[in-house]
């Protein structure tokens, strides 16, 4: 790419100075005095010598290289990597709420604890749940969250916490890893021929020793699953409670309620479905909503109305404690009750219908060009097979590296895991649809490429500032330091 010039230290020349500090206005200190002396350097860091403008014009260089949500397409399956409004940002950044302390009394704060409130008793009423805890910082954490309340229903209604939580193939990876911290012992749960939960293998594995079903709505295929009525009235009656990955809620706004559908608990990433995508505002949030049974063992402090004011409510015995330091990632709270507030009830469903429209758009372009290995319809998202492609040599991998020299950031691959060669594509509600073709011509280049010749793929990317890697090697003997050039080499 024009304009690399590498590393910051290979434009280094010894002498120059980026920086000019004024004398300092009090003693300096002897360093001998204050460390101990094996913890003294004993030669200068070699840090690299450039000037101030060296520096700016190095770093303004490598920013443009960045591909983002705000420079680029970005169809990351399951990430739900979409254009957010400014004006939460802008809204996440007025003093009162960005230089507000979280130890300030509570009247001291009634414009952020009714902000919390509110957006909690919306969040419930989106989801069709009876409360909310807003303490989550992300999705995984809302998933242990969730079981953890889960496990203490059980432990307050049977003196014990059972033993197993049911896992579908289709879920999200964090759902294992969420149940073995709370304690549990992960069951997998087969998908049928068409993608969808195996009524016949759940029901052989449900008994009195399972605390829960955690299953994602839609699945990671993108399909919703249409017995989910069936499943949930399934596990209630064998006594286990029914979790909710929301993390794909994006396609259900404003037109099902997980709660109506027979969930006792969901947790929503507002970085996801409500504001900020991953990475560019910030930390995440990952509250749960829950029906009323679960709330004695909510996290504490619960915000709650008092009278006129709100307040924080500490005092629920049967509260699983603390999951998140202070009331959450207050930002993002912020950012989630400015976007619901300004799509309102009409432009939240649009949400879902635009982007469930441009995932199936998505799926009738590329059909014939790709392998689909569950019919559909899909929902937000859509997932491919690129095993016809490796008939010719070419991978999920190589389809993914070429799409960088055409422009466009690669969708998730080889996920879910029981799809060969995966490649989930996830356009969202926000991209038009020239953006949609554009991937789409991309996509099909590739494909036709494959069949004709297939070096273009499996050379690529040429274009990138860094071109195809060694990637064993870079797994196993990863370079992460930059090396003075030796003697008599490069």
């Amino acid at each position: 790419m024009a304009g690399y010039d590498g590393v910051i230290f290979e434009l280094s020349v010894p002498g120059r100075v980026g920086f000019s500090l004024p004398e300092p206005d009090v003693p300096e200190a002897d360093p001998a005095r204050l460390l101990p002396a094996a913890h003294l350097r004993r030669t200068p860091a070699a840090l690299p010598e450039v000037s101030e403008f060296d520096a700016v014009r190095h770093y303004t260089r490598l920013s443009r290289m960045n591909y983002g949500v705000d420079t680029h397409f970005y169809p990351l399956g399951s990430c739900t990597m979409k254009y957010n409004p400014k004006v939460n940002e802008d809204m996440a950044r007025l003093p009162g709420f960005a230089r507000l302390h979280p130890l300030v009394p509570e009247e001291a704060a009634q414009g952020a604890l009714a902000l919390m409130g509110e957006l909690g008793e919306m969040l419930a009423e989106i989801t069709g749940m009876d409360a909310t805890s807003l303490q989550p910082a992300a999705g995984a954490q809302g998933e242990l969250t969730g079981i953890l309340m889960i496990r203490a229903f059980h432990l307050d209604r049977e003196g014990r916490p059972r033993r197993k939580v049911l896992v579908p193939d289709s879920a999200h990876g964090t759902n294992p890893a969420s149940t073995a911290i709370a304690g549990y012992t992960t069951v997998q749960i087969k998908s049928e021929a068409g993608g969808e939960v195996d009524l016949l293998d759940l029901e052989r594995h449900l008994d009195e020793d399972v605390a829960a079903l955690m299953i994602t709505l839609p699945n990671t295929l993108g399909l919703f699953e249409s017995r989910v009525l069936e499943i949930t009235e399934l596990c209630h009656a064998r006594g286990a409670q029914v979790y909710m990955d929301g993390a794909n809620l994006n396609a259900l706004l404003g037109l099902v309620r997980p709660g109506d559908l027979g969930f006792d608990v969901v947790h929503m990433n507002l970085h996801k479905t409500f504001t900020t995508p991953h990475g560019g505002g910030g930390p995440g949030a990952g509250p749960v909503a829950f029906k009323a049974h679960l709330a004695p063992f909510m996290p504490v402090p619960a915000v709650v109305r008092d009278g006129s004011a709100w307040r924080f409510d500490e005092k629920r015995s049967k509260s699983i404690g603390k999951v998140h330091a202070f009331w959450g990632n207050f930002g993002m709270h912020v950012r989630a009750y400015t976007y619901i507030r300004t799509m309102g009830p009409d432009g939240l469903r649009a949400v879902s219908e635009n982007a469930i429209l441009n995932a199936n758009y998505i799926r009738a372009r590329l059909l014939p060009h790709y392998d689909l290995p569950y019919a559909g319809p899909s929902m937000h998202e859509v997932v491919f097979s690129a095993r016809r492609q490796k008939q010719h040599g070419v991978s999920a991998t190589d389809i993914a590296k070429r799409l960088l020299d055409l422009g466009f950031y690669a969708p998730s691959i080889y996920f879910p895991l029981i799809v060969e060669e995966a490649l989930m594509i996830e356009p969202t509600e926000t991209e038009p649809k020239a953006t949609l073709d554009a991937f789409c011509d991309a996509m099909i280049q590739i494909a036709r490429d494959a069949e004709t010749s297939p070096a273009s793929a499996l050379e690529a990317p040429v274009t990138t500032p860094v071109r195809r890697l060694d990637q064993t090697r870079a797994a196993r003997q990863p370079e992460l330091r930059w090396r003075p050039p030796e003697a008599g080499r490069p």
